[in-house]
């Protein structure tokens, strides 16, 4: 019996095998024609060949943009789309990334990618897509698309990217103190975050942070400024020649009122130099704090 069943399984193995083998084959065939078809459709796209794109397409296709809720259904229609495409944005440039492809039954498969579009007036804009594929006459057409553009995140790194030198480690020493000082930027570009520590001998003695924003209500570039003491400041910067000058005013830790003038100056990639002056505590007027220059770690 042991061996009779044997005999029938490798039967079966083997009656079976060849088909295993011949559907693989044939969704490797399918997944490589899909794939080839997304050059094919950038390149189309580039040419402003609407035609060419809408070919691409089933007859009774439908697009869907999930994000308005517009679905463009038939051949036809898609033509006409691409063609006031092409017409309100000349200049608009195709990229396609595919991300995976996976087979529902041997004429049907699903595409995952990112559409990139490209235009030298905007900036690039990327959007997922899924592409629903069908099998026809031979050939695979795009039955199905359905894209979702990601959210336009908003930044204000260039009103910032001038202040673009401050990102690193920095270190100004003394034979007194050591004040070190670390920049960078926060997601999305909208802030630099600047933290410093001052050591005194092998001691810390006080430490603190800055953050660094555009103010479109003012359309300026304005910091606030927190110490381990307990003190605050804000402070409002200036650009002049190649020296940018902070104006802060805070409060110390003990509720005296202060002000002072920071003039930072960049010198290359390694180095700036820091100089305070206009310092006043308590409405009374303190002397200017020699310029030092900062260096890179």
């Amino acid at each position: 019996m042991e061996r009779l069943a044997l005999i029938l399984i490798a039967n079966v193995f083997w009656t079976t095998a060849p088909s295993w083998a011949q559907e693989s084959s044939r969704t490797s065939s399918s997944e490589s024609a899909i794939r080839q078809s997304a050059p094919a459709y950038v390149k189309a796209f580039n040419a402003r060949d609407s035609k060419g794109l809408a070919s691409q397409w089933s007859p009774d296709a439908v697009y869907v943009n999930r994000s308005t809720g517009e679905e463009v259904v038939g051949r036809e229609a898609i033509t006409a789309q691409f063609d006031a495409l092409f017409k309100s944005q000349p200049d608009l440039k195709l990229d396609v990334s595919v991300e995976s492809i996976r087979f529902l039954s041997p004429n049907v498969a699903v595409e995952q990618g990112t559409s990139k579009f490209l235009s030298p007036k905007r900036e690039p804009e990327e959007i997922e897509y899924t592409a629903v594929y069908v099998q026809r006459d031979g050939k695979w057409l795009l039955d199905r698309v359905t894209d979702d553009a990601r959210e336009a995140v908003s930044s204000h790194y260039e009103q910032l990217k001038t202040l673009e030198f401050l990102v690193g480690k920095w270190v100004d020493q003394d034979e007194q103190a050591r004040i070190e000082t670390e920049c960078s930027w926060t997601k999305n570009n909208n802030f630099l975050v600047r933290s410093f520590t001052v050591a005194v001998g092998d001691k810390i003695d006080m430490s603190g942070m800055q953050v660094i924003g555009w103010d479109a209500s003012t359309k300026s570039i304005r910091s606030w400024t927190f110490d381990s003491n307990g003190g605050f400041a804000e402070g409002t910067w200036s650009g002049r020649g190649n020296r940018w000058f902070i104006h802060n005013k805070g409060i110390l830790a003990d509720g005296q009122k202060m002000t002072m003038v920071n003039v930072v100056k960049p010198v290359d990639d390694k180095s700036f130099t820091w100089q305070t002056i206009d310092r006043t505590v308590g409405g009374e007027l303190l002397p200017n704090i020699a310029e030092v220059t900062i260096v890179r770690q």
